[in-house]
């Protein structure tokens, strides 16, 4: 197999600045894509893409707040102004509220994390579809958490925003799978080494779980050998 077995391809990340999103860009780019990094963090960004560029990658920067009402479909605007096609679709950005008890929700960061987890990814699916569909078999991948399916004590906000993110994604799945050549992953990263593992469990040693690297590599691998219809799955270690 060729070392850059999806060269010529195009990929859009969320979340590329740090953790599970920034590890994927990497991974994608090292495969021979080109990768278009987005997040809030400009100096964030700058850093990946040195690295993919350091690296014989390619890769190009495009700073937006998915929580921001226009930003999306501005984003979309840019790149099909560049580009004809997305080949994959990775939405690794996300927002942790506090861990709290349902009766102690913090209302605006509950809002905080329906915005970026639920509305934006609505957002991307729409403005992003057409070009997914002009790609020859366009993916989506969902980056989700357990707390989504599994209801837990105190992670109500952020699993109810997941609980929402899986169904939108399954649905959009169902709507596109008899239409088009897209087709959609719903991937549980497990626990994995990141900043938002680090707020959620602050007395975990985080040399004792997974490195983002293993999640993004999975990824890479779906992309290559490909998979017919709904796909979900939990990467372990």
């Amino acid at each position: 197999m060729s070392d850059t077995p999806l060269d010529g391809r195009l990929v859009l990340v969320t979340g590329a600045s740090k953790g599970i999103g920034a590890a994927t860009a990497k991974a994608f780019a090292a495969a021979g894509a080109h990768v278009v990094l987005t997040a809030r963090d400009v100096r964030g960004l700058e850093t990946i893409e040195d690295a993919i560029h350091d690296a014989g990658g390619q890769s190009t920067i495009a700073p937006v707040d998915l929580a921001e009402s226009d930003g999306i479909a501005r984003l979309a605007s840019a790149i099909a102004g560049r580009w004809e096609k997305l080949d994959a679709l990775v939405i690794s950005a996300a927002y942790l509220p506090t861990l709290t008890p349902v009766t102690q929700i913090d209302g605006k960061q509950f809002s905080q994390a329906i915005t970026v987890n639920v509305l934006a990814t609505q957002a991307l699916l729409a403005n992003f579809d057409p070009l997914l569909k002009r790609a020859d078999a366009g993916r989506v991948y969902g980056l989700t958490s357990s707390v989504g399916a599994d209801p837990r004590a105190y992670w109500s906000a952020y699993g109810s925003t997941k609980a929402a993110f899986d169904n939108l994604l399954e649905c959009y799945a169902a709507e596109v799978e008899k239409v088009s050549k897209v087709r959609v992953a719903l991937i549980d990263p497990g626990a994995t080494r990141t900043d938002m593992r680090a707020k959620a469990y602050p007395g975990e040693d985080p040399k004792t779980v997974k490195s983002p690297d293993v999640v993004a590599n999975r990824l890479v691998e779906l992309q290559i050998n490909d998979f017919d219809g709904f796909h979900r799955e939990r990467v372990e270690a």
